[in-house]
């Protein structure tokens, strides 16, 4: 059973969001909130395994609450929801360490699914917010020559299925590895690459042209 918080200032949308999330299989709604002034005493409270938020919130919006929860080394999967056509929003939740994206507008499949995906350790994005990102990483790309981070040809190899969007099991079955080796070698990515997140780790491997 994956257990979901949500974070959303609308209570329309909190109540949908709720019975979506109880009226499908293997997930459980453990809390609903409208802010995120008291995020870490409410994920305390709600022990969820995946965070589903608002990017765009009153007092603490959702960028600022994710940047506060890996600060404070809260390792859950991270799911943004945006209705923004704005590059410079999304761009900057990728960089708190985000774990995914999906746009308001999706359908309940669409959700369930990226939930699902963040979940596996992989890093849910729709196409169009997807788009988003590479053309904001096109604004701020300078030329440089690619950085070296020292990783090891496993590591960039496991990097290289981090970019196509394998969650941590299919990596483990395609490299023939256990799932434990996997999430080892994402450890030590994430320190050689001073990130948080999946998300975060594959759009540094993109701007930097690692893999």
């Amino acid at each position: 059973m994956i257990k979901v918080a949500v974070f959303d200032d609308s209570k329309e949308r909190l109540d949908s969001l709720e019975l979506l999330i109880n009226h499908t299989d293997n997930l459980l709604c453990s809390g609903t909130f409208p802010n995120c002034n008291t995020v870490l005493e409410d994920l305390a409270a709600s022990a969820p395994d995946v965070i589903l938020m608002d990017i765009d919130m009153p007092g603490v919006n959702g960028i600022e609450a994710v940047k506060l929860l890996r600060e404070e080394n809260v390792q859950l999967p991270i799911l943004m929801q945006t209705v923004f056509d704005d590059n410079e929003r999304v761009f900057a939740s990728i960089c708190a360490g985000a774990s995914g994206y999906i746009l308001k507008k999706a359908n309940p499949q669409q959700i369930v699914q990226a939930i699902q995906d963040v979940y596996e350790g992989g890093a849910a994005m729709s196409s169009s917010v997807a788009k988003q990102v590479l053309k904001a990483f096109q604004t701020q790309m300078v030329l440089q020559t690619p950085a070296n981070f020292d990783l090891t040809e496993r590591e960039k190899e496991i990097l290289g299925c981090l970019v196509k969007g394998l969650s941590h099991k299919l990596i483990a079955s395609e490299l023939f590895i256990s799932v434990h080796t996997v999430n080892t070698h994402i450890r030590n990515i994430y320190e050689k690459l001073h990130v948080r997140s999946v998300s975060a780790a594959v759009a540094k491997a993109i701007k930097e042209k690692i893999v």
